[in-house]
């Protein structure tokens, strides 16, 4: 085999890894934030089986509503003192301000960032898009508990608030369709 050929065949594996890790990125982005809290996320369980110790952290409740969603949403407390192991439940307020059916999904983090993996949720409104009816007011819910390993790590020593921050955005795929919707009745169909 010429060495021109074996050049040739190096860089097409070459080129086909890098397509390949281009598609995986966001996936694989995704994975390692989930797992390590990197930029703020939050890790997910299905149950707390943690042990409850006596220190407390104070977790504060912002919430935040992207321009073009047309809703209120606010925490209907803006903070609880939670001790760590045990289960904290909050609620958030959100209401649609049209007169149209709208779908949301909220985006969130917790600051400080270096507490986040240790921030873990067990049920949220979040892991799934919410559709309001026009006017149509309701509560929504996040159960959460801060493992107690929080307590282990020295660099943690200085956490005593922990910020939990949504953000709401119009859903893409209620934008997609309302998108499709508008260019049908544009197009005359």
């Amino acid at each position: 085999m010429s060495a021109n050929r074996k050049t040739l065949i190096i860089l097409i594996a070459v080129a086909m890894a890098m397509l390949g890790l281009g598609f995986a990125s966001d996936y694989l982005y995704d994975q390692f934030c989930k797992i390590t809290g990197y930029g703020g996320t939050t890790r997910v369980a299905e149950e707390n089986l943690s042990e409850v110790i006596d220190r407390k952290v104070t977790v504060k409740f912002d919430s935040n509503v992207a321009s073009g969603l047309p809703w209120s949403f606010e925490p209907q407390d803006r903070e609880l003192d939670v001790r760590l192991g045990a289960s904290g439940l909050a609620y958030y307020t959100v209401e649609n301000k049209s007169a149209l059916p709208v779908t949301g999904i909220a985006n969130f983090n917790v600051t400080p960032i270096k507490a986040a993996p240790y921030f873990i949720k067990t049920d949220c409104f979040c892991f799934e898009e919410q559709t309001l009816e026009p006017g149509q007011e309701m509560p929504l819910p996040v159960l959460f508990f801060i493992d107690p390993q929080l307590d282990e790590d020295e660099r943690l020593d200085d956490v005593k608030e922990i910020t939990l921050s949504y953000t709401f955005f119009v859903s893409d795929a209620a934008a997609r369709k309302d998108g499709a919707a508008t260019a049908s009745r544009d197009s005359g169909n």
